[in-house]
């Protein structure tokens, strides 16, 4: 049976918002979107929350009006801003001597017990990297094996409670609860790897607007994330402060003239800030000069943080580079003699039924690996932020997880207690009726049969409790 999906990526410059329809085969038929310029948002994180919701709204109401459809839950992208990650294991026993789902669920959410997660910071993902049937490592898929052990090493990625909890407030008040969040680097790289570079390892690296993600991928999972304050924009900014000439107009000029190849001398007429009427010349090689050094200086920091990872050795297929800032000509070529010669692809979301020609612009990657991801497109098993186990081979019409984010407000526990998710708000209205029945009901047999004194007090300490 078909289920509709609503995607939104919220970006430093742009909110899209994608709705699609999802086979039991998990392929994706892209039916509306929308998109609208971002406001009340700096570097990614929401700054005034009433802005935000009308620019959440406006991208919603476009993709609600060319899908003729409504959509009460969204996935929604959060930047990797005020983000932290940490690694961890955890190990359990295997009584039947064969690892069931339950077994993988009990040793992921070991590992998330284990880890020191600071009180102000909520669990977005944790990604198995390391599965450890016994003493055999690096188990791709542990399901099914017979073991006395099983061990696992989990990449977890963690936000503060405030950003996120802001973030459900705007999404909200544009009308729509959140489902599940998705980091948005994680969701590009959905988008953009191919199955070679999953298996071989590689970076990849999100460079929008105002902000780049970069997420390395190996391993099947990722094993580092990092976030940096440098997009796109900051050309324009440098090219309307060396020209003297209004941010729009130094925009057109980084779109019509932005090359990194030998710039020619010819002359641009550009108006000057401050006096409309007036015009005055310059030459391309001064616009080459600005956009060289700015290019230059943030892939140099892209690249201070892919050799601060560690993971060099892991990263066989190299730097994958997505995002609108790819646009710029000679980027690829600079890229490989800054990053040492390493394999550098510049990419734009795989396929998809239903693509619209807009979408396959580098700049929406983590809108349609948002859609990729509710088709199964994460990794093969999945601490999600709402504390559920996602795997490759689920059920896809898991939709009670609506009804698990009406009680937001109430998630302020990072270290949940090793439970399936899903039955939890159920569960808990009924244990606070039970608890109540039991202190309730349980004075009589207490008088009755005589207890021993151990029962008594622990009768007493129930209710006193």
């Amino acid at each position: 049976m078909k289920r509709t999906v609503l995607a939104i990526d919220i970006g430093s410059t742009k909110v899209c918002a994608i709705i699609a329809e999802i086979d039991d085969d998990n392929s994706a038929q892209i039916i509306g979107a929308g998109i609208s310029k971002a406001q009340g948002l700096r570097k990614g994180s929401i700054t005034n929350i009433e802005l935000a919701s009308k620019s959440i709204k406006s991208a919603l109401n476009d993709a609600k009006r060319v899908a003729g459809t409504e959509l009460r839950s969204a996935v929604v992208s959060i930047s990797g801003a005020y983000t932290k990650s940490l690694n961890s294991s955890g190990i359990v026993n295997i009584p039947n001597k064969e690892i069931t789902l339950k077994e993988i669920n009990r040793v992921m959410h070991t590992s998330l017990y284990n880890a020191n997660i600071p009180n102000e910071f909520e669990v977005l993902h944790a990604l198995p990297y390391n599965f450890k049937v016994d003493d055999q490592d690096f188990i791709e898929d542990p399901l099914g094996m017979n073991a006395a052990r099983l061990e696992v090493e989990t990449h977890i990625i963690t936000t503060q409670k405030s950003n996120l909890n802001n973030l459900r407030k705007a999404v909200k008040a544009a009308g729509v609860e959140v489902e599940s969040v998705v980091l948005s680097g994680y969701a590009s790289a959905i988008a953009v790897l191919n199955q070679d570079e999953k298996e071989l390892g590689a970076a990849v690296v999100d460079m929008g607007g105002n902000t780049s993600n970069i997420v390395i991928h190996s391993g099947h999972a990722i094993r580092y994330n990092d976030f940096l304050g440098v997009g796109s924009n900051h050309i324009t900014n440098d090219l309307s402060m060396a020209l003297h000439t209004p941010l729009q107009t130094a925009d057109n000029v980084k779109i019509n003239y932005g090359s990194l190849y030998a710039p020619s001398n010819d002359l641009i007429e550009l108006p000057v800030i401050g006096d409309e009427n007036a015009t005055h010349e310059v030459s391309l090689e001064v616009v080459h000069n600005v956009i060289y050094a700015r290019v230059e200086e943030t892939l140099m920091i892209i690249a201070q943080s892919l050799e601060k990872s560690g993971l060099r050795e892991h990263m066989g297929a190299g730097v994958v580079l997505t995002g609108g800032f790819t646009k710029i000509e000679g980027l690829r070529e600079l890229a490989v003699a800054i990053f040492d010669n390493m394999p550098v692809r510049l990419a734009k979301p795989s396929d998809m039924g239903g693509l619209f020609d807009t979408l396959r612009d580098p700049s929406y990657s983590g809108a349609v690996g948002l859609v990729k991801y509710m088709a199964g497109g994460y990794t093969p098993y999945e601490i999600d932020v709402n504390k559920h186990m996602r795997h490759a081979s689920e059920e896809p019409a898991t939709q009670p997880q609506v009804q698990f984010h009406e009680e937001v407000p109430e998630f302020d526990i990072p270290n949940a207690a090793p439970t399936p998710p899903q039955p939890e708000p159920v569960k808990e209205e009924k244990k606070a009726d039970v608890s109540k029945m039991v202190n309730i009901g349980s004075n009589k047999p207490v008088q009755d049969d005589q207890p021993n004194p151990i029962t008594k007090f622990w009768n007493w300490a129930t209710q006193l409790f």
